[in-house]
């Protein structure tokens, strides 16, 4: 469909994002264990929609208000944990 459009988008408004250096703080406090996880790495010069930089628990979160077109997205990864479920790594972008 050229948009992706997740659960966050309708029940809070917008698609949640991180800036690599919150990754794995982010994967570990709220997607610890989750299976299938995949990393999208964006190009935030191609986001049409309007991008936020909100402050939450003290940092700068870049939120994504409306869908992401698909065109910004300049890699996608998968997201692996070790068998505890704890994420020690982020892929590389290429």
């Amino acid at each position: 469909m050229g948009e992706y459009r997740p659960t966050s988008l309708v029940e809070e408004g917008f698609i949640h994002c991180s800036q690599p250096k919150q990754i794995l703080h982010i994967a570990n406090s709220f997607y610890r264990g989750v299976p299938d996880l995949m990393l999208l790495w964006i190009d935030p010069q191609h986001v049409r929609a309007e991008i936020r930089w909100e402050a939450v628990l003290g940092d700068d979160f870049p939120h994504i208000y409306g869908p992401l077109n698909l065109d910004a997205v300049i890699s996608v990864k998968e997201f692996v944990p070790d068998a505890n479920g704890v994420y020690h790594t982020v892929p590389d972008i290429s």
